[in-house]
């Protein structure tokens, strides 16, 4: 067999699984003649803040969770803010965290005068690591709050850490970017802790354009962050604490609103393209999948492997170039971890996460849309077989 033989992989010679690309991700407007609809109701309106999209939006998304609060802001980081100052975060006391998030997640608890505290994440999963959480909290000099993220809308051991919380006084907060319709035994995500907050960016399951919620039980921290999310006003504009301006305007209301309609349907189909792509590589030596424990949801928000280099034959970077040359998108999410990024370094906690770290090196985000099919994802999947059966050759190749 020749390197330019059409079976091998594109990086060798072969024909490409995706001549013509295949993108990470591709939004799509579940009904664009409603959503149409919706924004001319809301040019007509003459009010493009504070109306009743908005006010709709939250009540729908409060139906979807079952949740008696939802507070609609202007982006998840911006929620996040807000609810960390409405629990007390200051003085720089640290604020747990996993190392295997998005930045955001510490920049919300910087900003909220917080200092982030990274812990390790679970071999599993690669979620916040309960007992790992369990004793840094416990070595931590005055700690002011808990975070946990639902990595990939993956659901978090959320009994085990609002155990941990509980035991040690602090607020229990979850950075739920990925998790808008995902579930932990059956409870739907938002539920837990003090508050959750999800995303509604392009890159989610559930899009506004841009745009957050933050879901609770507690309707004093609900009051707190209608009031925050508009420069801490009342109303009189007579400022109760320094808040920000982070309202969700009618506009995006009006095209979360649109997502939000049979959300549950596309997270179950979402789901069953992980299936299928799980049964196209099951068997693949040094492979596996970032899935839910059995009874969970999730959203699926990213379709993420996890490759062991040295079984694959390839590490998470060499198959995502030669994933290229076969024309699928991928990224590494979350590589490099927060805790070795730049902007935290003065932390000094960069050597302290041996398994995020690893864990880490090892993820490669491949593929997955709303309205993706089944044969797409069996190309793809088919096309990480053939790079791995070649992986020898690949290595050798200059890959």
């Amino acid at each position: 067999m020749t390197s330019t033989d059409a079976s091998s992989p594109a990086f060798l010679g072969g024909t490409p699984a995706f001549p013509e690309g295949l993108p990470l991700t591709r939004v799509q407007v579940p009904d664009r003649a409603g959503l149409l609809e919706r924004l001319g109701a809301v040019l007509d309106s003459g009010m493009l803040t504070n109306g009743r999209t908005v006010a709709e939006l939250e009540q729908r998304a409060a139906e979807l969770l079952d949740v008696p609060h939802v507070v609609a802001v202007s982006n998840c980081t911006a929620g996040l803010m807000l609810v960390l100052q409405a629990a007390g975060v200051g003085g720089g006391r640290p604020v747990l965290m996993p190392g295997f998030t998005f930045s955001a997640t510490a920049h919300a608890a910087h900003w909220a005068g917080g200092t982030p505290l990274f812990a390790e994440a679970r071999e599993a999963d690669i979620t916040l690591d309960p007992a790992d959480a369990e004793a840094r909290l416990k070595a931590a000099e005055n700690p002011a709050a808990l975070m946990a993220t639902h990595v990939y809308g993956t659901p978090c051991q959320t009994e085990e850490l609002q155990r941990i919380a509980d035991s040690a006084g602090l607020p229990l907060v979850y950075d739920s970017a990925h998790g808008f319709g995902s579930s932990r035994k059956g409870v739907p995500v938002g539920n837990f802790g003090l508050a959750e907050v999800f995303s509604m960016s392009p890159t989610k399951v559930a899009v506004a354009g841009e745009g957050g919620l933050v879901a609770t039980r507690d309707a004093a921290l609900a009051q707190t962050l209608r009031h925050g999310r508009d420069y801490g006003n009342p109303g009189d504009y007579n400022t109760l604490f320094p808040g920000l301006n982070a309202r969700m305007s009618e506009l995006h209301a009006a095209v979360g609103l649109t997502w939000l309609a049979g959300l549950p349907e596309r997270v179950a189909h979402r789901g069953e393209l992980v299936a299928e792509f799980a049964r196209a590589t099951a068997g693949l030596p040094g492979l596996r999948l970032a899935l839910p424990e059995e009874g969970d949801v999730s959203t699926f928000k990213d379709l993420t492997l996890i490759l062991d280099a040295e079984v694959f034959g390839l590490t998470a970077d060499e198959l995502g170039r030669a994933l290229k040359a076969e024309g699928i998108d991928t990224r590494r999410y979350f590589h490099p971890p927060v805790q070795r990024q730049q902007a935290y370094a003065h932390l000094g906690q960069a050597e302290a996460l041996p398994v995020t770290d690893r864990l880490a090196a090892a993820v490669l985000t491949v593929p997955l849309w709303t309205q993706m099919d089944a044969a797409t994802v069996r190309r793809t999947a088919a096309a990480v077989v053939r790079i791995q059966a070649y992986a020898e050759r690949l290595r050798a190749a200059g890959l």
